[in-house]
């Protein structure tokens, strides 16, 4: 699988910004993807990291309702995602980081 297509793109919430203080940083990735091919794209994406750790998991989408007026109640369900924590051995992501004024 090709590296720009393991990771879909960057997790940035208030939970991922405090892992980032710690060396974990959280990707959404293909569902496909395995923990070699996240470590491997993520050191040729981002220069000078080294990968330590890579853990995975599975969200399954939710079922959602909405209702609009003089209509049907409509359902759907969200999109799953993969999510991998990719916790760095050596280096930062400049993406995650907040910048100083």
């Amino acid at each position: 699988m090709n590296i720009y297509q393991v990771i879909k793109k960057p997790i940035v919430t208030e939970k991922s910004q405090v892992l980032s203080a710690k060396g974990k940083y959280a990707f959404a990735v293909a569902r496909e993807a395995t923990k070699e091919e996240v470590a491997r794209a993520v050191e040729a994406l981002f220069k000078n990291v080294a990968v330590g750790e890579v853990n995975v998991c599975r969200i399954r989408g939710k079922e959602v309702h909405w209702r609009q007026r003089g209509k049907r109640p409509l359902e759907g369900r969200r999109q799953d995602v993969k999510k991998a924590i990719v916790t760095l051995s050596r280096g930062k992501i400049e993406l995650f980081e907040e910048k100083k004024k």
